[in-house]
């Protein structure tokens, strides 16, 4: 792999890490708009038991090879560390500048829906039914009430195996499934106290679950192409009602340093909700921050795409 190629799937690790870590924003988005969705899966795929013998048979090299390690280093190194910096960061945005940081990712999913429909070969009745049966699941995940499982290492163990499935599907977010878990908080906590054991389980689980669902999801991309393009476009689309800028909190979720995190909001209009908690709507900012989102997802495709 030549060093530009590096610098960009590094560079896509670390944008999708950074999605990441906002409840409501999935990093398969990310992959998706930069043209690695259908690679990432893939090599995802190849990670089984069965290269076990193949190891012993013909060597690191070949299953070096095999499973695209490079490529997945590179794109895990790149999620690793962004996740680490922008925790904080992340974190005092959504305090803080709430609406413009949720219309920014509002901007970068209607944009991610555009390139991938584009991305869909034909178009058809089923493909329609498809994308609205995706829309409905991504919007009643959204809407889940969440519970409040105890933070152990057996359920952080099974909330990244959960998790992560939501990760490598555009439009499902892993770390808002950790919220209705009741277990976001924990990692977050745990991460920015750099807690070995917790983070060592956490990826542990992950690493069983992507192993699992990546097996069903290639088979689905090479047999079902469009018809899963289609799911998972109605997923992104579903997953604009947890990305509306205005929202009303009716719960927090406290971390261990006493911030608030929101853990039930409901949807309301710019009035309402400067009627309701007393801040400026900020019409002018969401306009700016969605652009900007629609533009970056816009010129991302469009670097990624081949054209010069």
């Amino acid at each position: 792999m030549d060093r530009r190629i590096a610098i960009k799937t590094a560079t896509v690790g670390a944008l999708m890490g950074a999605a990441e870590v906002v409840p409501g924003v999935s990093g398969g988005t990310i992959a998706f708009i930069s043209g690695i969705y259908e690679r990432l899966v893939n090599a995802l795929s190849q990670l089984t038991p069965a290269l076990v013998p193949l190891l012993i048979r013909h060597g690191i090299g070949f299953v070096w090879t095999r499973t695209d390690a490079t490529f997945l280093l590179l794109l895990g190194a790149g999620m690793a560390v962004s996740i680490i910096m922008f925790a904080n960061t992340i974190s005092y945005l959504l305090g803080h500048h709430p609406v413009g940081l949720w219309s920014f990712f509002a901007g970068l999913v209607v944009a991610s829906v555009y390139v991938v429909t584009r991305q869909i070969s034909r178009f058809g009745l089923d493909l329609l039914l498809a994308a609205l049966a995706g829309a409905c699941v991504g919007g009643f995940v959204t809407l889940l009430v969440p519970i409040e499982l105890a933070p152990t290492l057996p359920a952080i163990f099974l909330g990244g195996a959960i998790a992560v499935c939501a990760w490598i599907l555009p439009g499902l977010s892993g770390s808002f499934i950790l919220l209705i878990l009741g277990l976001y908080a924990f990692v977050i906590d745990a991460i920015r106290s750099f807690d070995l054991m917790v983070l060592v389980v956490l990826a542990l689980g992950c690493a069983v679950g992507l192993i699992c669902f990546s097996q069903v999801l290639s088979r689905l991309m090479r047999h079902l192409r469009d018809q899963t393009l289609a799911v998972l476009t109605g997923f992104m689309a579903g997953s604009l009602v947890k990305l509306w800028p205005w929202k009303h909190t009716l719960s927090y979720q406290l971390t261990a340093d006493g911030a608030s995190i929101p853990l039930i909001e409901e949807p309301v209009l710019p009035a309402t909700y400067t009627a309701l908690t007393g801040n400026e709507p900020m019409l002018g900012i969401a306009g700016l921050c969605m652009t900007a989102g629609l533009v970056l997802v816009l010129v991302i495709h469009w670097l990624t795409s081949g054209r010069s």
